[in-house]
């Protein structure tokens, strides 16, 4: 585990990290002209807000990917829930268009695509775990 990976809180020492990728609703491709980047500021803010801190973003023009670190208090779905509703509802503000396109639903597909991300790999792990026994 790298030393700059970790962070410290009050009860515990933690490197929780996710990568998380959800898609417009129907895939339309409708995150471009600006409202791509419109989008990765709202993301920003909103992590800034609820704090989880978000290390990449990628929005293509039908799907966005998030890299994001959270305190292990932080459920993953809640950092789902907070980026999909509140980008939701700002970009349907914002962009009126949206719910045309959409056909006056909401941005995003109901469903996400959620993966653990560790600087340090299951099989490491796993055979970490195993020595413990033997080195005592």
């Amino acid at each position: 585990m790298e030393k700059s990976n970790v962070e410290h809180a009050r009860t515990c020492v933690y490197n929780v990290n996710y990568h998380i990728v959800w898609s417009v609703k129907y895939r339309e491709a409708v995150l471009k002209g600006g409202i791509d980047e419109e989008l990765k500021n709202i993301f920003i803010q909103i992590a800034a807000e609820k704090g989880f801190t978000i290390h990449t973003i990628e929005v293509m023009s039908d799907h966005t990917h998030i890299f994001v670190s959270a305190h292990p208090k932080v459920a993953p779905s809640y950092i789902v829930k907070m980026l999909k509703g509140i980008s939701g509802r700002l970009l349907m503000m914002k962009y009126p268009e949206l719910k045309q396109q959409l056909w006056k639903g909401s941005l995003w597909n109901s469903s996400f695509y959620l993966e653990t991300v560790g600087s340090v790999s299951e099989e490491a792990v796993q055979k970490y775990i195993e020595r413990q026994k033997t080195r005592g």
